[in-house]
């Protein structure tokens, strides 16, 4: 459930700081910064029973791990799809350290100890 909760909330975040790049590009920084408060109103709705939802199994490093993991997952296609930007090797990359973060914040759990 927390990592579901989380998806969707990055969703939400992932529009509030980025999307006024394409949607707002020509309005005034407040406007797009009024709008994206807006938007981080319902990312915040789903984000925080997520992380209360998830600190009964999960310490909060592995919750902010989890939240990285989520993040990357949904930043790559919105801004390869949405803004058009080029997919780029360094994607991977990231994906990669992210990867190990995971491996060591987890491996207690994976490993017993």
């Amino acid at each position: 459930m927390t990592a579901i909760l989380l998806g969707c909330s990055n969703i939400f975040m992932t529009f509030a700081w980025y999307g006024h790049l394409k949607n707002l590009a020509h309005k005034p920084w407040i406007i797009a910064a009024v709008v994206s408060w807006g938007i981080a109103f319902f990312e915040y709705l789903i984000q925080v029973p997520a992380n209360r939802i998830g600190h009964h199994a999960l310490n909060v490093g592995q919750l902010k791990i989890l939240q990285e993991v989520i993040t990357l997952a949904v930043f790559v296609p919105f801004s390869v799809l949405y803004l058009n930007e080029r997919l780029r090797l360094d994607f991977l990359w990231a994906g990669l350290c992210i990867l190990g973060a995971v491996f060591f914040i987890f491996r207690q759990k994976l490993f017993g100890g």
